[in-house]
């Protein structure tokens, strides 16, 4: 690969975010409807709000994506940021393009006074686990939820 550049996403990028983002559907087996997704795209550009997106671009074509949400935690006074979604395009995967897209969110997030980044996988995604264990500490929490 040649230059990387990643940068948060712009009006403009919306072509280039789309396909990543249902190919992270994919992944996961999920559909979402169309207004889940319009929805989502709009809460990236909107800056009162507190979710975030940047893609990876290399020679002009995004090849990865990164989400991530700033919220409160009873924890601490700074707030929190959960990497909501990661994916980068098979072709590109062995890279490093999905480590620099989570080092992207550690430096975002801690210049914007974040205390930790933290985030969740599915047990079954080996090849990310891998990494997320070069660079993040794993607590050992199970989650739980229900849908309402």
């Amino acid at each position: 690969m040649t230059q990387i550049d990643i940068r948060p996403v712009g009006a403009n990028d919306h072509a280039a975010w789309l396909p990543l983002w249902q190919a992270y559907l994919r992944f996961y087996n999920t559909e979402l409807p169309e207004a889940v997704s319009q929805s989502t795209w709009q809460r990236f550009l909107d800056p009162t709000e507190p979710t975030h997106a940047a893609l990876a671009w290399v020679d002009g074509k995004a090849l990865g994506m990164v989400h991530y949400i700033y919220h409160r935690s009873n924890w601490s006074i700074e707030n929190s940021c959960y990497l909501q979604d990661l994916l980068v395009v098979p072709e590109a995967r062995g890279t490093g393009l999905g480590r620099l897209l989570i080092e992207h969110v550690y430096a975002t997030a801690k210049v914007d006074g974040c205390c930790k980044v933290h985030w969740l996988t599915h047990e079954t995604n080996a090849t990310a686990i891998q990494l997320y264990e070069r660079i993040a500490e794993r607590p050992g929490f199970i989650q739980f939820r229900k849908a309402l």
